[in-house]
């Protein structure tokens, strides 16, 4: 049996910067417990609503909050961090501490939370910043995603997995049963061309008409303008959707629509578009608002800043800001 590397020392043979592995480690360890916590579901009374209402106005499960405390506690007790930021939050929390080698946590502690009643996948994406010496405080927070040090994902599906890149290239491991991440594979890359796309086709009919027409273009098949059949692919979790396109490909699209058309989209910038788009380019991808403007190259005005999305096969990207 092949002996797998273990996350920690993975991340101990990367060239890092100093104070970085230690925040990866307990990001690490809070996603292996989450999955216990998971799994546990009704057993442990975590499914269901929890009454509450977050910043976004979205109706809070139980495991919102269970899971944002758990990040949210961990990270507090971890020496180099010195401010944190999630979905679930008004506002940025700051640690106290200030000083070199810090550094500021964004995350999004239960992806898809709404699949969790039904056993369907969930995760928790990160987002790492560099922390300046100064004040922290939501303007330190509001960086472009080309400062992330560190970004990733845990999927707790049928397997758990946690998929990390530090601008090295993107590494992907599983959780065995003694609560371990080893690693199961290295320097991910997604393939260019595709077959496969995401995307809530419930909302067709408010699209503007470039996203009709890309989507027209791939429903039509080999016998349409694109000249290859197409499948399309909907788990209703970002974090599930993109896993999907690291591990063989495809395309996610979440765009502006016209129901709400003073906002950019639906998906957060700083907590699920900035820790994906890093992702997908360093597996070979590409991560824009339209096709044409990288996420990563965004400037951020807003902590809860909404944009809109389309990541993945690089071709099909190209082919997506053609439509």
């Amino acid at each position: 049996m092949t002996a797998h590397v273990r996350l920690n020392d993975h991340i101990g043979a990367l060239d890092t910067p100093e104070g970085l592995p230690a925040v990866l480690a307990v990001l690490g360890e809070t996603c292996a417990a989450i999955s216990r916590t998971v799994a546990g579901g009704a057993l442990v009374g975590a499914l269901g609503a929890s009454g509450q209402v977050n910043v976004q106005d979205e109706e809070q499960k139980k495991l919102d909050v269970i899971t944002n405390d758990m990040l949210r506690e961990a990270l507090a007790a971890c020496a180099p961090v010195f401010g944190v930021a999630s979905e679930e939050l008004d506002t940025v929390e700051p640690t106290g501490r200030t000083g070199d080698h810090g550094y500021l946590v964004l995350f999004d502690p239960l992806d898809g939370s709404s699949n969790i009643d039904i056993n369907a996948p969930v995760g928790t994406i990160f987002s790492v910043l560099p922390a300046s010496s100064g004040q922290i405080d939501e303007a330190a927070f509001l960086q472009p995603g080309r400062n992330q040090v560190a970004a990733g994902y845990a999927l707790y599906g049928a397997q758990s997995m946690l998929v990390l890149t530090t601008g090295q290239g993107v590494a992907a491991f599983t959780l065995d049963v003694d609560g371990q991440w080893l690693r199961t594979g290295e320097d991910l890359a997604i393939p260019a061309d595709t077959r496969e796309f995401a995307i809530n086709m419930s909302n067709q009919r408010h699209w503007a008409e470039p996203v009709r027409r890309y989507i027209e273009g791939c429903l039509e098949g080999k016998d349409g303008p694109r000249g290859k059949d197409f499948n399309m692919r909907w788990v209703a979790a970002m974090v599930a959707d993109v896993h999907r396109i690291l591990m063989r490909g495809g395309v996610f699209l979440y765009p502006w629509d016209a129901r709400e058309p003073d906002r950019a989209g639906k998906l957060r910038l700083m907590y699920e578009g900035n820790p994906m788009a890093l992702l997908i380019e360093q597996a070979g991808g590409k991560a824009t608002t339209d096709g044409k403007q990288p996420i990563l190259d965004v400037r951020p005005t807003e902590l809860h800043q909404r944009i809109a999305v389309a990541l993945g096969s690089a071709k099909e990207i190209d082919a997506f800001a053609e439509a």
